[in-house]
């Protein structure tokens, strides 16, 4: 039922000998007859909510349901972190959000890419590592939400709330389950071990928040919404990219119909990711004298210059195995390892599926991840494997226990991860 029911609403009509006099139209102020009444739109906010489905609405509660985990499980590190050391007093909670490469986001949002700032030294200054995307829109929120900390965090939490809800439709395309597909997706990212970054103010969230209705679009063969998404999302990560690569070749296996000038138009729409990487290497360019300043600043930060993937592989294991890191970080050097060797399966298993496009996008980050002196932040980059997550979700579907397997042995991992990552140690 659409409305109330009750006799408030219900009249009766009187037998009369002559018909009523019809209502005289009502005017406006200025004199002119209104037409019927209409309802006037809502807010742009609940146009939204309303274009969300029960599906949609499922998924949005658990995302805030984990949400409030990671929150809770960051407050005990607060707590728990500096018990041995005697201390009465915790870290203050913020401050377990402003690690690693938040620093270089914030700095980057604060001072751009080349003006000085404390504590900073010339030869350690590698910015330029990271695409404008996420700081400029750090930059923005921040004129509204003063603490650096807390903007990160509230840009990541909308989108994340936007990025599972796309993921839960691309799980669900083509499926008649397709609402139980699209929340067992959400639920395996969300409690996969390195979803905290998810949360954290990093590029992860935001990133999905382009790529993935990006990728929703290429697949109901809206190439200028795909293309512009895409070329959004690759402004925040070189992923994005990858990305464009993928949509490329949905576009060259798609039979919508399109030919010539229309078929041309829809291609360059393809190409648009294009845009903002030559963008930014053109402004790194003109500021350094260097094409090539943004892999150089790789290359100095992270060793991300190129190796086979045979030494790749030998070096992670070295680091890993061989005793020659202390144990927190031969131990995020084993999840590396484990990492890579599930995207390789993944890739494996969508070429057997002939997923080309899919395929494609997986296959070109686990190239350049797997090309540097080592693997490095490979668990970060398994969220942005969608195929990865719906395909553990379609899977789960036929198979009842990678659920209870998922559930029991791998999302435990994601407390062990936050604890890592808030209690200031490396976690990828």
């Amino acid at each position: 039922m659409d409305g109330p029911t009750n006799g408030c609403l219900m009249t009766t009509t009187l037998p009369t000998t002559e018909p009523s006099p019809p209502l005289p139209p009502r005017r406006a102020p200025g004199g002119n007859p209104k037409g019927p009444l209409r309802k006037r739109p809502g807010t742009p906010g609940l146009r939204l909510l309303a274009r969300l489905t029960p599906a949609d609405l499922r998924v949005l509660r658990l995302y805030l349901f984990t949400r409030l985990g990671l929150w809770l499980v960051t407050y005990s590190t607060a707590w728990l972190v500096r018990a041995g050391s005697g201390a009465k007093t915790p870290a203050s909670w913020l401050s377990l959000w402003a690690q690693w490469d938040w620093c270089h986001y914030q700095h980057i949002a604060q001072y751009g890419y080349f003006a000085p700032f404390p504590g900073i030294r010339p030869e350690a200054d590698n910015r330029a590592a990271f695409f404008p995307g996420f700081p400029l829109v750090l930059r923005a929120v921040h004129t509204v939400i003063p603490d650096w900390t807390v903007a990160g965090l509230l840009i990541s939490l909308v989108s994340g709330a936007v990025a599972v809800t796309a993921l839960a439709r691309i799980a669900g395309i083509g499926r008649t389950d397709g609402a139980v597909a699209g929340q067992r997706a959400t639920g395996f990212l969300l409690l996969s071990p390195a979803a905290m970054f998810l949360a954290a103010g990093y590029t992860e969230s935001l990133f999905l928040a382009f790529a993935l209705p990006a990728w929703l679009a290429a697949k109901h063969r809206n190439w200028p919404v795909a293309g512009l998404l895409a070329a959004l999302a690759t402004t925040t990560r070189v992923s994005g990219l990858f990305l464009a690569a993928a949509i490329l070749v949905e576009f060259l296996l798609a039979r919508d119909g399109r030919r010539g000038p229309r078929r041309l138009r829809s291609l360059l729409w393809c190409l648009a990711p294009a845009v903002p990487a030559a963008a930014y290497t053109g402004y790194l360019h003109a500021r350094t004298g260097d094409l090539m300043a943004w892999k150089h600043a790789q290359e100095r930060g992270w060793n991300r210059e190129f190796h086979t993937p045979a030494e790749a592989f030998s070096n992670t294991w070295r680091n890993a195995f061989d005793h020659v890191q202390s144990t927190g970080y031969a131990w995020e050097f084993q999840f590396e390892l484990v990492a890579m060797a599930v995207g390789i399966l993944l890739l494996f298993v969508l070429l057997l599926r002939r997923r080309w496009p899919e395929a494609t996008y997986t296959g070109l980050t686990l190239w350049a991840l797997g090309t540097s002196y080592w693997y490095l932040s490979v668990p970060r980059a398994t969220l942005l494997w969608w195929p990865l997550w719906t395909g553990l979700a379609h899977w789960s579907l036929r198979r009842g226990w990678v659920t209870e397997a998922y559930a029991g042995a791998v999302a435990p991992l994601m407390v062990v991860f936050t604890v890592t990552f808030a209690s200031g140690h490396w976690a990828g």
